[in-house]
């Protein structure tokens, strides 16, 4: 039964992968003509009834997914993840998605890297070694010092390190909170602060535009509600390795879609930084099965 349950989780994964992709492709369409603060807005909204409708089919209906004894800190984390939207939407606009998928992609690093003074926890040097690795593989993405170097390739960076964050604090949370709580929160406080960086930048859309933002925030609902359901198919530790497909998806999206391009240094480094990654959730879930 667990092997048939970690096989749905692997396969909703890479499904989930798949759809986040889809997410982005239109959301860089969208910001390529829009803004986005307010792309982030409408998204955000469609965000906020899903996880209200989602909520009111669970035991105690909207109240018991709203009660929470860490109020400040699930805000704070809501606040966290829209300004990573932001950041990382930017990103695409700027980068293109091959690029910035490729730098993003070290966020596992920093979530290893910051989970000691986060949360507590003690980080051997094998995994150490495994984040000072993948720092040259962001480093070989950058290139730093070298003519063909682009600022913007710090934005992603910057995503990185908020979604890093934010996945610490939602570890954290889950502590006080359960899921069902952080999603809650995180889909209605995040509809609020998308929505005050977004109402004064409301830009008109025309009715063919409007379908690509309904697909978006369909793409979005359901690649929460896909992850949702992998998480509890099967063990996070066993299934996230496969979430690095999500850079592999943007690539061929981005170079077939927007003619983008993977040069040498960005590959080089994409595959230092994942084989980096890969290492340290094997690491993670061996130290789980040893105790």
């Amino acid at each position: 039964m667990r092997e048939q349950n970690l096989r749905r989780g692997i396969l909703l994964m890479v499904t989930t992968t798949f759809v986040f992709s889809v997410q982005d492709v239109i959301s860089r369409h969208l910001a390529g003509t829009y803004n986005v603060w307010m792309v982030t807005m409408v998204r955000y909204w469609f965000f906020a009834a899903f996880v209200v409708a989602l909520a009111a089919r669970k035991p105690g209906g909207i109240r018991a997914a709203a009660r929470s004894e860490v109020p400040l800190l699930q805000i704070f984390r809501s606040v966290l993840l829209v300004a990573e939207v932001w950041v990382m939407v930017l990103a695409f606009v700027a980068l293109g998605l091959v690029e910035a998928h490729a730098v993003f992609a070290c966020y596992p690093l920093l979530v290893a890297a910051l989970s000691g003074p986060v949360l507590g926890e003690k980080v051997g040097w094998r995994r150490w070694g495994a984040i000072g690795i993948g720092f040259v593989g962001v480093m070989v993405i950058l290139q730093p010092g070298f003519g063909v170097f682009n600022p913007a390739a710090i934005v992603p960076l910057c995503s990185a390190l908020m979604f890093a964050l934010y996945s610490l604090l939602t570890r954290y949370v889950g502590r006080r909170d359960s899921a069902a709580t952080s999603f809650f929160w995180t889909g209605i406080w995040g509809a609020v602060v998308a929505t005050l960086g977004g109402a004064w930048a409301w830009q008109p859309m025309s009715w063919g535009d409007w379908g690509w933002m309904g697909l978006l925030c369909l793409f979005a609902c359901l690649a929460h509600y896909l992850l949702i359901a992998a998480y509890e198919a099967a063990e996070a530790s066993a299934i996230q390795p496969f979430a690095y497909l999500q850079l592999v998806f943007a690539s061929i999206f981005g170079m077939a879609i927007f003619g983008d391009t993977l040069r040498p240094n960005v590959a080089l480094g994409a595959g230092i930084v994942v084989c980096a990654g890969l290492f340290t959730l094997w690491r993670e879930r061996r130290r789980k099965l040893t105790g």
